[in-house]
């Protein structure tokens, strides 16, 4: 605390740079004294200037002078003791108002002593603080190092929170800390993700609209502009700030507006005729019937905005609305105020007289007048300063009841005190001196006589948690021009699902196109930043707006392909069928026995299998379908070669035979034949098994050729096991065709080796095509290209060597004979 020595050399300070103190404009007799600084008159420049009264500041004066009597009145609250008041014009200055601080703490009239420790200049105990955050802040600094409680009932600068710079500064009237970002709340919950922003040009709006801005730039809210005004700017910077506004493409505007700079703004939006906006105001503006009454071309039409609840006190609206009390608090002051009020003059005023200009009698009726000082809006704020004036009586109350054993100052008990008011309202500072943050939420809605009525839609508590903070009512809300509709007010209009938000360039975020999600990707949510890839099993529908589960592709035999290749696979087996019974039918004919009949009929068999074997790759893959189709594929493969290789092998012995002394078919006899396809067989079950037991084929889903579909299909598991099925089979086919190929010249009448030629030839070409076809093909195209293969050679062993027998069978029987075969048959004698 400060010493009695360093106190008195502060006053003198003061006397000395400052000049004599203000007169009081309202004073009250009392043992203990109570500051009050309100605005009277709305400017003034020196005492012979002219100015304009403010009713709004008589209201506030006479709400403090209500709580005073009321508590004088009181035989529970300060018993025996009574609270006067001493009340100075700032006129809505800076320098008035420290000026008019000043004048309270320098008051050295006797006062009544609250310590005996150090016998101080008679001064106030505490001071009702103006309306204006600057002009608070500014007397704050000054009678900071007094510690004398300076209480206001509408500053609400968050500024004025540290406590640091303020520490005697106190409010009833929550912090714009906590307006500022529900302002933002409102915005965001109404959708509008563009607006523009106005601001007062001083402590109150900057530092509100600074923390506006910082909160909506969080919820995703953007600013288009931003714009200082205050009513002093000359017209050409108005006309920037409508330029501005003509301009925007926002069809919202957050004003963080005084009463007195919104005056001069809409007086010029007026003449511009800039209608149609939707305001959303701060508590300064949005419940005043003044401003509301000037708005005479619907400007401010269907604004939204908060305010301190609605407060009602049991007398004080009578009070107010009884003049007596200025009467024989300042004369001067009452005797100009009733001439304000009722626009008369009294015969001695001296004050200019304007024509027909009546009389003031002092007796006139307040029954018939409305204006400003009749309207009871503001009663929330009124209840302020009523909380104010028994916050610093309880508190004055417990420090005198401790029988002189409080060491605390005024200002450390009223940081401290908490009581109820007679309507039944908690009354407490926090750490800041800030009170609870509770707001309705105000909505201008037109009546039938053309005024407008502050409807509450809505209320927002910052007690509670975030997401249940902001509340409305279902009460219907009137927009800008009387719409019932919710205004828009967005940059960019939502990017639908489907589609994702892409920033344009050199714009804030809420500016963006709407890029339509890739394929295999989606949005299901309205303005998503981003697209989602689907699973890999799942692909993006026709909207971009879901994931839909891929086709599964295969080769099945309800497709046409499918069905094509199976009838070709069950017309190569009827054949084969159809050859063998002929054969078996015909054995005994010498073109059946003449080239082992035993080899020829597990040839059919073999091709049989053959084109059996092609419908193992038809239809959904499984485990025992994928192992099944190629070894069955390798092994009857290799059954009907080594089936081919035997017969060529058995012409050339024939041949061979014949020649003197040869005992070439004492080698090759039938037992050996039936080994050596056994043997050539077993190599191939041999490569198959161990193919099977390192890395068998399997079943599986490929979703890498095609993104919008799985194939289905049985992975080699070894590609080295498949290539060696295939290059074994090709092996045995090249012996074959070479062998063949050597036997071209033998005679025609039993040229069976001609045609194995062919049939090689024809093997062999397929299969050489196949292996590029089969590596380039996507999907179950490889399949059927597979099963082509397959079929294909089947059919070219099938016709190349059973059909000319069957042709000499059925149709030439003549040659059917052996001496025919052998060549032998000539013309007789």
């Amino acid at each position: 605390l400060y010493s009695c020595a360093t106190y008195s050399v502060m006053l003198s300070y003061v006397n000395e740079t400052m000049g004599d103190p203000e007169n009081p404009q309202l004073t009250k007799d009392g043992d203990i004294i109570l500051g009050g600084i309100f605005s009277f008159h709305r400017s003034w420049i020196n005492r012979r200037d002219t100015y304009i009264l403010n009713f709004r500041g008589f209201q506030y004066a006479q709400a403090m002078l209500f709580a005073i009597d009321e508590i004088n009145n009181s035989s529970d609250l300060l018993p025996g003791i009574t609270l006067g008041c001493k009340v100075y014009d700032s006129c809505g200055s800076i320098a008035r108002g420290v000026r008019a601080s000043l004048a309270l703490i320098n008051s050295q009239e006797t006062t009544f002593k609250l310590s005996d420790k150090c016998t101080k200049p008679a001064q106030v105990q505490a001071i009702m603080g103006e309306s204006s955050s600057s002009l608070n802040m500014a007397a704050a600094t000054v009678i900071g190092p007094f510690h004398i409680p300076l209480i206001s009932h509408f500053a609400t600068c968050d500024c004025l929170s540290d406590k640091n710079k303020y520490p005697s500064f106190l409010r009833t009237i929550p912090s714009d800390h906590y307006q500022s970002r529900a302002l933002a709340q409102l915005v965001k919950y109404f959708g509008w993700t563009w607006v523009g922003a106005i601001r007062t040009n001083d402590d109150y709006g900057n530092n509100g609209m600074a923390t506006f801005i910082e909160t909506a730039e969080e919820l995703g809210i953007c600013v288009e502009y931003s714009v200082a005004v205050f009513r002093t700017d000359p017209p050409e910077k108005i006309q920037q700030i409508i330029d501005v506004i003509k301009a925007s493409t926002s069809r919202v505007i957050v004003g963080f507006l005084s009463q007195r700079d919104i005056d001069v703004l809409i007086l010029e939006m007026s003449q511009h005729n800039l209608t149609g906006y939707q305001w959303v105001g701060s508590e300064a503006w949005i419940f005043d019937s003044h401003i509301a009454a000037m708005d005479v071309h619907y400007i401010l039409n269907g604004a939204v905005g908060l305010f301190i609840p609605k407060a009602h006190v049991t007398g004080m609206k009578e009070f107010i609305l009884d003049v007596k009390p200025l009467n024989s608090s300042s004369k001067e002051l009452f005797r100009e105020f009733w001439e304000a009020l009722f626009d008369c003059k009294f015969e001695d005023s001296a004050s200019t007289t304007t024509e027909n200009q009546r009389e003031c009698s002092g007796h006139e009726d307040l029954a018939g007048v409305k204006n400003t000082f009749t309207d009871m809006s503001l009663m929330s704020i009124f209840y302020n300063i009523y909380k104010e004036v028994y916050a610093v009586a309880h508190t004055l109350h417990d420090i005198l009841s401790c029988n002189n054993t409080c060491n605390k100052t005024i200002l450390q008990h009223l940081k401290r005190i908490r009581f109820k008011t007679k309507e039944g309202d908690e009354v407490y500072f926090n750490e800041n001196g800030d009170p609870p943050a509770k707001y309705e939420i105000i909505n201008w809605q037109p009546t039938e006589n053309g005024n407008v009525e502050f409807v509450p839609v809505g209320l927002y508590d910052a007690s509670l948690p975030a997401d249940r903070q902001l509340t409305l009512t279902n009460r219907t809300l009137v927009w800008a021009q009387n719409s019932e509709q919710v205004p828009v007010s967005v940059c960019s209009e939502k990017c639908p699902p489907g589609t994702r938000k892409v920033l344009q360039k050199g714009k804030p975020v809420c500016c963006y196109d709407c890029l339509r999600c890739a394929d295999g990707e989606i949005s299901n949510s309205t303005d998503s930043i981003s697209c989602v890839r689907c699973h890999s099993e799942f692909w993006s529908n026709e909207r971009r707006d879901a994931c839909i589960k891929k086709k599964e592709e295969f080769l099945s035999y309800e497709e046409m392909m499918g069905a094509l290749l199976t009838a070709a696979s069950l017309l190569g087996t009827c054949l084969t069928a159809v050859v063998m019974f002929i054969f078996f039918r015909y054995r005994r004919t010498p073109i059946v026995r003449a080239n082992n009949s035993e080899l020829s009929f597990l040839l059919l068999f073999s091709l049989t299998l053959c084109f059996l074997c092609s419908l193992t790759f038809i239809g959904r893959p499984s485990g025992w379908s994928c192992m099944l189709r190629h070894t069955a594929f390798g092994i009857t493969f290799v059954l009907c070669i080594s089936c081919v290789l035997g017969k060529t092998m058995v012409v050339l012995m024939v041949f061979r035979a014949t020649l003197p002394g040869s005992k070439v078919m004492k080698w090759f006899g039938p037992a050996q034949q039936r080994l050596s396809v056994l043997g050539f067989t077993l190599i191939q079950v041999f490569i198959c098994l161990l193919w099977l037991t390192i890395s068998p084929p399997f079943p599986f889903q490929n979703i890498k050729d095609f993104k919008d579909r799985i194939i289905l299909e049985c992975a080699l598991g070894s590609a080295l096991g498949f290539w060696s099925v295939l290059g074994y089979i090709g092996l045995l086919a090249m012996f074959c065709f070479i062998l063949a190929f050597l036997a071209r010249k033998l005679p025609d009448n039993f040229n069976e080796a001609k045609f194995i030629t062919f049939s090689m030839l024809i093997f062999c070409a397929v299969w050489v095509t196949f292996i590029p076809a089969y590596v380039s093909s996507p999907g179950k195209f490889s399949v059927a290209v597979e099963i082509f293969a397959i079929l294909s050679s089947g059919f070219g062993l099938l016709i190349c060597i059973f059909i000319p027998k069957c042709y000499i069978i059925l149709l030439k029987p003549d040659r059917n004979t052996k001496r025919n075969l052998m060549g032998k048959e000539g013309p007789t004698h």
